[in-house]
């Protein structure tokens, strides 16, 4: 682990991994397969290269949720915590925020799939918000 690394673990702790504190991007994803696995209005993430995403313990214990093979979600088996998201052809992981247990040096920018949130909830800041994905 180097120093510029951000710890995260599951609830119970079975998981727990580092992560390079090089996020490219971070948002708050309102769609609702996110809002279903996190349990939650949205979930917040950061997002990194997936090569520098490493599970220190509990890689035996943890839980995939779609293809292996392709873009799926992990989470810890013991607990059922999302942890992370692999995506974009399984190039980079989306980081649960809430997961981390050190503070990384970025912030999440906009909200995403806002078309989409759930009714009950309001967003009640000046982040930029996006229907879908964001142009570009």
């Amino acid at each position: 682990m180097s120093r510029n690394d951000v710890k995260g673990s599951c609830l119970c702790g079975a998981v727990r991994y580092a992560v390079e504190d090089r996020f490219e991007y971070a948002m708050n994803c309102h769609c609702s397969q996110c809002r279903r696995a996190t349990g939650a209005a949205y979930k917040s993430f950061a997002g990194i290269a997936a090569d520098r995403l490493r599970i220190e313990h509990g890689a035996d214990v943890t839980m995939i949720h779609g293809n292996p093979d392709a873009e799926h979600d992990v989470h810890c088996g013991t607990c059922g915590s999302l942890l992370y998201s692999i995506v974009r052809g399984g190039a980079y992981a989306h980081v649960t925020m809430g997961t981390m247990v050190d503070t990384p040096a970025i912030r999440p920018s906009m909200h995403i799939f806002v078309g989409s949130k759930a009714p009950w909830h309001d967003i009640t800041d000046a982040l930029p918000r996006y229907d879908t994905l964001p142009p570009g």
